[in-house]
């Protein structure tokens, strides 16, 4: 699939500027203005992630209300619930949580709605559990904030809810004891961007500053933090940044036991990075609760000993596992009828359905066409009487207002810019696949349905050195608005050791002028003609560290290749 380059273009003056105040590489300042960053200050608050970028949790609106509650809970024995959503976000909030609770207070419980029996966020089955079991206060983490009926009802049960969410609010707001949401009208919490866990580690640190526990206290549960942040897809800026940075810190020299297991079972070595809590704890937490049911992830994270964790390690383990056979299997069929319907290759986007297919993943089957055919996708199997099934969106696309033009035929969805999740009835697929087509057909640019590569500068071979390659670690944790750079290399020419390995990718052996590097470039054999054709060729790539045999030395990572102007 080609791809389009789009080489950023900083402003000039301000990269100058810049570099006058910090003398480093010019290269370096054309990144850095890139993310924002103008002065010498906020340069050094980029490099140097500190304690001066935590705000103080009593800024966020209904802080003082909360931790309020909290304590009259502990004053009058009441149990406490700890209630949240079954993904990364959720069970780690819920875990933290927990475990802080249980550090002050014995009456204290969780729980993980059942992704198929109650769906997202807060449930009936979960206020009638707490009533039925005697908890009169529910603290609802990563969710809750569009729950209006659901704490209304708890409240005719004489349950209370403290809400600690982080997404966008409705106009009316649940009648809660407390709501804490950066994102709710008149809260002054300077940093917006928090995820679900981030609330509720706020509220963690408020608690322990009214009950006198040493400022260092909170710090134990910053690896489940950090995790959460690297899941969730928040932006790695601010308050976000230096707490995913304190958060790593944590994870490698004192890891939560669950943290060790889980990196132990997919084989990954310390120092852990962020990216390694992406691909390694992410899949396998998310997989729980896509496959069974995510209790399990909590139990693993409040697990107090090695061996335990690693007993419900290899449960989500294998759930992984099993997840990992249902995706490729039903990807594979996917492909398969989009081929067959030649009439679709004309199409500006993809709706399939199969009654069979596992209804865990096919969010992550959307996904995996996109990367074959690049254009919004649903993907829909049934789910009881109906058809039910998760879209997903091309960059710089609105997927909800597409799923949303197309309502007459739906009977529920929700979902933001580039996710969302629909039911229907099973006669109304062809109907919705027709509609859905129109509507994207009319409102999307072309550019849009061919896959954008961000690149930050233009480099020279003679410029990749172990001294820039440090600083580029410097400014780690990457992630959402802070992404590993990307840079493009003119007129590079093979040196006739590049290869394909394993029948799917590329191993470069390339010089610029007389620097020669070696590099790898995932799935991309189908491009190697570029490459042996002897003519000079433009690579783009992320510079990486390769280890063998003890040594280090630096790599590309390649990510697109076309053959130089």
């Amino acid at each position: 699939m080609n791809k389009r380059w789009n080489i950023l273009q900083p402003n000039e003056d301000a990269v100058a500027e810049l570099h006058n105040k910090l003398k480093i590489n010019k290269l370096l300042c054309k990144i850095l203005v890139q993310r924002g960053i103008r002065t010498f200050d906020e340069a050094k608050d980029f490099f140097r992630p500190g304690t001066r970028q935590l705000h103080s949790p009593w800024l966020m609106k209904d802080m003082e209300k909360a931790v309020e509650r909290v304590l009259q809970a502990f004053r009058e024995q009441e149990k406490i619930l700890v209630f949240g959503d079954y993904d990364v976000d959720g069970t780690t909030s819920v875990a933290v949580m927990y475990r802080f609770l249980r550090t002050q207070y014995e009456k204290v419980d969780f729980y993980i709605p059942h992704r198929y029996r109650e769906g997202y966020g807060i449930s009936k089955a979960g206020i009638d559990f707490a009533k039925e079991n005697g908890f009169s206060l529910i603290i609802a983490l990563d969710c809750g904030i569009k729950s209006v009926e659901l704490v209304q009802y708890a409240r005719t049960l004489n349950i209370d809810f403290v809400i600690c969410d982080h997404h966008l609010p409705d106009a009316v707001l649940p009648d809660a004891a407390a709501i804490l949401n950066p994102k709710q009208p008149g809260c002054r919490y300077p940093y917006k961007e928090l995820c679900g866990c981030g609330v509720g580690y706020k509220l963690i640190t408020a608690l322990c500053e009214k009950l006198g526990l040493p400022e260092s206290f909170p710090e134990q549960y910053l690896d489940l933090v950090a995790t959460a942040i690297a899941a969730d897809i928040v932006p790695i800026t601010g308050e976000n940044r230096a707490l995913a940075y304190f958060g790593l810190q944590r994870v490698n020299e004192e890891p939560n036991p669950g943290i060790k297991a889980l990196a132990f079972l997919s084989g990954t070595k310390f120092p852990l990075h962020i990216h390694n809590l992406v691909f390694m704890i992410a899949p396998r937490v998310n997989a729980a609760g896509r496959m069974d049911d995510a209790r399990k992830a909590v139990q693993l994270f409040v697990a107090p000993s090695y061996e335990e964790a690693l007993m419900y390690a290899e449960l989500l383990h294998s759930d992984n596992s099993e997840r990992k056979e249902a995706d490729s299997a039903i990807t594979e069929e996917a492909l398969e009828i989009i081929l067959q319907n030649t009439a679709w290759s004309t199409r500006k986007s993809t709706v399939v359905y199969q009654p069979h297919w596992h209804k865990g993943v096919v969010g992550i089957v959307a996904s995996r066409l996109i990367e074959h055919h690049y254009r919004p996708t649903v993907v829909l199997t049934e789910s009881g009487d109906y058809a039910a099934g998760s879209a997903r969106s091309v960059p710089g696309f609105n997927l909800y207002e597409a799923i949303h033009a197309c309502r007459e035929y739906l009977i529920g969805y929700g979902g933001h810019f580039a996710a969302a999740g629909l039911t229907l009835s099973k006669e109304n697929v062809i109907p919705f696949r027709e509609k859905f087509e129109a509507v994207v057909a009319a409102s999307i640019p072309d550019e849009l349905l061919i896959p954008e590569i961000l690149i930050d500068a233009e480099i020279s071979f003679r410029d990749i050195t172990p001294a820039l390659y440090r600083i580029l670690r410097q400014m780690e944790p990457f992630g959402p608005e802070n992404m590993s750079p990307v840079f493009v290399a003119r007129n590079v020419k093979d040196t006739g050791f590049s290869r394909i390995v394993k029948e799917q990718h590329l191993r470069f052996v390339v010089r610029q002028d007389d620097v020669q590097f070696t590099g790898i470039g995932f799935n991309m054999a189908q491009k190697f003609p570029v490459i042996e054709s002897g003519q000079p060729f433009d690579l783009v790539f992320k510079i990486d560290e390769n280890e063998w045999q003890g040594k280090k030395s630096l790599q590309l990572r390649v990510e697109d290749v076309k053959a130089a102007d």
